[in-house]
């Protein structure tokens, strides 16, 4: 099968496509699937550079993994015999390594049947970014209605999410991104909108319950004056150089107010839930531009700038 592949640590044009072996099932609760599409995340393009926290996991000199790709959605095409939610046929949607390839093995309890009302573009760009706003405002700042929530990068692919899940619970919802995206955000759902362009939030005196970092970019220190007594906040991104992990323990010893750092664990439970809200139109996927598999390295280019708007996704058709 093909699958866009890297062999050494770098820029993105270290990125190719290999014919390389297709995985099977060789375990009962696995399914094969033939991928339709799968998105691009910021832990791709940190995997890819080599960043140091994640050479640990995926080897300090090379990779040990050579396909990216963290969501998934398409057909499935064999299932192992302790597999019950699915069968041949099944279009389905959710969180796998190596998914930037024809084929993915993942196990079913990674795995929900795909929204009725979508494409497979559409659904490939929900479980990750969908997971971690669903899981880091439900259950770590377990909002409630009438909080107050700042997303911090509003108009990426977490962030975006993160607005209308807060709107779901709830919430006041402020969104804080740059120029071109006001009104989108605003379509979204957000009550107000913050130019970080222009403006800096910590500074207009407001104070919110929950602020969630999207992107990774601010401090919980640069956001502490802008908490409620009680207040929380979340970073998504536990690889960037601005995370601290010593600032999120001494954050304990300030009050009452919390740092939480937050990764997403996929589960089915979380992506059925998703599926719902997408089915009955509380919840949508934005996609900026789907590329196909071919164009890895403007995939990875793209995602790298750090201005994308909702989702990038890969189109993967058999060679």
């Amino acid at each position: 099968m093909r699958a866009a592949i890297y062999t050494t640590y770098g820029p993105p044009e270290v990125m190719e496509i290999k014919d390389v072996e297709q995985p099977s099932i060789k375990e009962d609760d696995r399914v094969l699937i033939r991928v339709h599409s799968a998105s691009v995340n910021a832990l791709d393009y940190l995997y890819r550079k080599g960043y140091l926290p994640t050479r640990l996991d995926n080897g300090l000199t090379k990779p040990k993994n050579s396909v990216l790709g963290i969501d998934v959605a398409g057909k499935i095409e064999a299932v192992g015999k302790n597999v019950h939610r699915f069968k041949v046929g099944d279009h389905v949607f959710g969180s796998c390594f190596g998914s930037h390839s024809e084929y993915v093995s993942p196990r079913e309890n990674s795995l929900s049947h795909m929204p009725k009302n979508v494409t497979f573009e559409e659904a490939a760009a929900i479980p990750c970014a969908g997971q971690t706003a669903l899981q880091a405002l439900r259950d770590v700042a377990q909002v409630k209605q009438g909080q107050r929530v700042l997303i911090y990068g509003a108009s990426g692919g977490v962030g975006h999410f993160a607005v209308q899940l807060a709107k779901y619970f709830g919430a006041e919802v402020t969104a804080v991104c740059s120029t071109s995206n006001l009104d989108w955000v605003k379509e979204l759902g957000a009550d107000y909108v913050i130019d970080y362009t222009k403006e800096d939030f910590a500074d207009n005196g407001n104070k919110y319950d929950v602020i969630l970092d999207a992107v990774g970019k601010r401090t919980f220190y640069s956001c502490l004056r802008s908490l409620t007594e009680k207040g929380i906040y979340i970073t998504e991104h536990l690889f960037y150089p601005k995370y601290h992990p010593v600032q999120l323990m001494i954050s304990s010893l300030i009050g009452r107010k919390k740092a939480k750092a937050h990764l997403a664990k996929p589960n089915d439970r979380d992506l059925d839930f998703l599926r719902s809200l997408v089915e009955e139109e509380k919840l949508r996927p934005v996609i900026e531009k789907c590329y196909p598999l071919e164009q890895i390295v403007e995939a990875h280019q793209h995602i790298e700038s750090g201005r994308t708007k909702g989702k990038i996704v890969l189109t993967i058709k058999m060679g």
